[in-house]
């Protein structure tokens, strides 16, 4: 049997020293090997982001600081691609730990001890840091995603942006003012944030972010996206709307009670945004014409019954 006091994430070394686990044990099938020296129990495997940024902290040894990212997953910002691999820093001056490709991204910084923050005794680097490096690093759109996920209820964008001035000689820094630019911190996630810029990089006005709708019961219905002036909506459809035949109904009255209010709502998967985002422009350009079309047809209704 194993000890339970072994933590999450340990270094086997560690733990077969301490008496909490038997060298016999670790190379059982209890546990799997994520790094050198550096085990998980097997039940929570395939191991997510999270517990592969807590393997690569505890592989880095002392100083290392979870970056990237790997500080926004612990952060509470998840914005990372699929099966992106774990980021970590280790100061820049001493012997350590390489890239592993595809697992662990070692990065060698001298961090201010004002970017670096501590979350149950993981020490990140916080969330302005965290965005200022992604920003400045990922394509332009990816950016905006980390910038929204980030900032939201934590910063000023504008922090951001004196940042950026002040570290002018850092590589990628003018991507990050451009990614403030385009940066709305009400984003509801990464997706929301990729279907807004689908449609502002194509021409589009911004749309309203979360925009609320006031039924006739007097409750707000909140809008990912939205052109009030032309009582369109645009949202996100993750698939977590028909979950369940309870969820299904809930959101079809929650449909039924927008379109009471005189809105029409467009909605877009994953795999729209991926394959068709012209065609989402198209249909969203097509609702707004619409709607300036349905609006002067009623004011001439009302200037021809003067």
């Amino acid at each position: 049997m194993t000890d339970p006091d072994l933590p999450e994430v340990f270094r086997g070394t560690v733990a077969t020293a301490s008496g909490l686990v038997t060298p016999d044990l670790l190379r059982g099938p209890q546990f799997t090997r994520l790094l050198p020296d550096t085990y998980v129990r097997a039940e929570v495997c395939p191991p997510d982001l999270r517990l592969r940024s807590l393997a690569a902290y505890a592989w880095a040894g002392p100083g290392a600081i979870l970056c990237g990212y790997s500080a926004a997953e612990l952060l509470g910002a998840s914005c990372a691609p699929r099966n992106a691999p774990a980021e970590v820093a280790v100061t820049a001056v001493r012997a350590g730990p390489r890239t592993r490709a595809g697992v662990v991204r070692v990065r060698r910084d001298l961090l201010h001890p004002d970017d670096i923050t501590e979350i149950g005794g993981v020490r990140t680097t916080n969330r302005l840091r965290t965005a200022f490096d992604l920003a400045r690093r990922l394509p332009a759109v990816e950016g905006v995603v980390a910038v929204d996920a980030l900032a939201r209820g934590a910063f000023d964008q504008g922090r951001l942006r004196e940042l950026a001035t002040y570290r002018p000689g850092l590589r990628g820094v003018r991507k990050v003012t451009e990614a403030v630019r385009w940066a709305d911190a009400r984003s509801g996630s990464p997706p929301e944030t990729r279907l807004r810029l689908i449609l502002v990089r194509a021409g589009l006005s911004r749309p309203v972010v979360q925009h609320p709708v006031v039924d006739e019961h007097n409750q707000i219905l909140w809008l990912d996206l939205a052109y009030p002036g032309a009582l369109l909506g645009i949202e996100y459809d993750g698939g977590g709307h028909f979950a369940t035949p309870d969820a299904a109904r809930a959101d079809a009255r929650r449909h039924t009670r927008l379109v009471a209010q005189g809105w029409r709502v467009l909605r877009y998967t994953a795999d729209d945004m991926r394959r068709a985002p012209g065609r989402i422009v198209a249909e969203v350009c097509q609702g707004l014409r619409a709607a300036h079309r349905d609006a002067a047809q009623r004011a001439r209704k009302i200037n021809n019954s003067r």
